[in-house]
Order: structure tokens, then sequence, then C-alpha cells
């Protein structure tokens, strides 16, 4: 069961798969439809993206709960101050009028980027649109990591998770993409309702131990809310119906990912970019690693005779280096 959806993230001895973080952050617009086909056309055959819903129930594909103010810009092309506006506020119109194309380079979140493309008239995308994009025959391989996100100011946090998993489902089934998605989440109670809403689609729960003040929501959501009652975060993850666990790199020993393989699960190791950490992981032997910089791990990978997909050359858009 779930094979189509899953082996595309199981890794071998010579093998481990490569997933573009909301693209490829590094390198051009997060989360952008210009940025997720630059970054399939570069050799990725997995997307990582955050899904959350606007006020008037339209999935889309953005990271932060309000708009970030490093990121989006207004009709005047001044960059938004914070907070933003929050999502679950706006219309999907609404939306459409800010801008993300860019970083404010004076940012701390810009600073982290400095390499990162400044384009224009780039929108927040709909998930819908996205699923067109790899709806198309040349991207038939492409694997989604789908990340739902649930909105921490819910005032009835039960029915919110429900409306949102129902909303993301509903699109993914219209496209029928549903044999090459994964849903994938911190919040581990949206995975139990996308569990019983979606069994034709595999849960992927992430984990992370939280040392910034950011982490901390998610990390009270998942492992923090559920992780104490089993002996390690695969148990935990296995034992809540998961079949992949995606840790932060930072957790990523030898010893747990041969213990979660022996769970059964594949290991998905989030955002890995720095040249010393790629090799560590690898070493490790995760399956797969999602990163801001696909290119960086491609190069390492193929330093060691590796690859990161099963036929390099099946794919014509495919612009990746030789192994």
């Amino acid at each position: 069961m779930f094979e189509s959806q899953l082996s595309p993230f199981r890794g071998t001895d010579n093998c481990v798969r490569l997933v573009g973080h909301r693209g490829a952050r590094g390198i051009m617009p997060e989360n952008t439809i210009l940025g997720f086909e630059w970054t399939l056309r570069m050799g990725v055959d997995a997307l990582e993206f955050d899904v959350m819903i606007t006020r008037d129930g339209v999935p889309v594909i953005v990271h932060d709960h309000h708009l970030n103010a490093a990121t989006a810009r207004g009709e005047d092309g001044i960059w938004l101050s914070e907070p933003g506006p929050a999502i679950s506020d706006l219309t999907f119109k609404e939306l459409q009028q800010f801008d993300v194309g860019g970083l404010n380079l004076q940012s701390d979140y810009g600073m982290r980027f400095p390499e990162q493309a400044f384009l224009n008239k780039l929108r927040v995308p709909s998930l819908d649109q996205l699923l067109d994009l790899v709806a198309r025959p040349e991207f038939s391989h492409v694997r989604l990591m789908l990340e739902i996100k649930s909105a921490p100011s819910d005032t009835n946090p039960a029915l919110e998770r429900e409306k949102v998993v129902r909303a993301v489902v509903n699109s993914v089934r219209k496209f029928g993409i549903q044999p090459r998605t994964v849903l994938h989440s911190f919040d581990w109670e949206i995975l139990q309702i996308c569990q019983a809403q979606a069994s034709d689609m595999p849960s992927s729960y992430l984990s992370n131990v939280p040392d910034q003040p950011e982490d901390v929501a998610d990390h009270a959501l998942g492992l923090g809310k559920f992780g104490g009652q089993y002996a390690s975060a695969p148990d935990a993850v296995a034992q809540m119906g998961g079949r992949i666990w995606a840790p932060h790199h930072s957790d990523v020993t030898r010893d747990v990912v041969a213990h979660a393989k022996s769970l059964g699960l594949i290991v998905a190791t989030w955002t890995v970019n720095e040249i010393d950490d790629i090799c560590r992981v690898t070493k490790c032997g995760v399956d797969a690693i999602v990163t801001d910089y696909p290119a960086r791990v491609q190069r390492e990978l193929a330093k060691r005779n590796m690859v990161w997909r099963d036929d390099p050359s099946s794919h014509p858009a495919d612009l990746s280096p030789a192994v």
C-alpha cells in the first residue's frame, strides 16, 4: 500500500532522494510557481511546501500565518511592515495584491538568502495552480510532500483542522494527484484527520526539538504533545500510523535512522543546506534530504558516486549534472 507515493522518497545504499524546500528557496523566490518550475527543471523530482487556507476557503501555498514583511511588497512596491496581514483574514483575490518575488535584503530573513533571485510581480499561488503545473505530462513523475498548516489563533481548532484538510484533499483529488502526494505536518492531530479523510494518501510526521522561539509552537502541536507517550520519535510516528518520519537534521544520528527504518519508516530530514550537514546526514543513511539548495546536494552525492533519482536520464527536462 502507498508504494506509488512512498517509493520516490525511499533511498538505497547509493541513492538519497532530493526534495526541494519551498521550491529552491536559496536561489529562487520561495513558494512561487516560477520557483517550483525552475526547481523541477534542474532535476528535482519532489517538492515540499506549505498550505493553509484563505478567508474564502482557497488553499494557498505560503509558509507564514501572516504575510512575511521580508518577502511581500504592496502594489506601491513598498515592503510590508511587521506583522503583515494574516492569510486567514484575506480572500484569495486580496492576497493577489501582494508581490512575493523578492527579498528585502535589509531584513534578517533576506540576509539569510543573498543568492536568491529578485523578481517582480510574482504572487502567492493557490494549491490548484501548483497541481495544474505538476499535472502537465513533462512533470508526471513529480511527487509532492504537502505540508498542511494549522492556524494557532483558531477559535475552534478541531473544526478548522477538518476544514483545511477537506479543502486540501478536495484539490488534490480534483487533479487526480493523490497517487503522487504525501500529506505532511508538524500538527499531528491534522495527520490523524488526514488518515481518516484521505486513507489513500500516506502521512509524513514532521518533528523538531525547538532551539528557537519560533520552533516552540510547531513542537507543541506534534512531538511535544504526543512523543512523551512513546520510547522515541520514530516509535511515536510508527504507532500513530505515519509512513515517513521527517526530523530536523540536528536530530539525525546513524542509530536513530536505523531504528526508524527497522520500524518500516522512511526518514526524510529537513532543512539541510550546509555541506557538512549534507555529508553527515548522508552518512547516517537517511532516505531523503529536504533542502533550499538542491544543486549542493546533487554535487555532494555525485562526489560519492551516488544518485538522487532512479534514472537520471529518464526525463527530457533534466538539467542535472551527469553522475
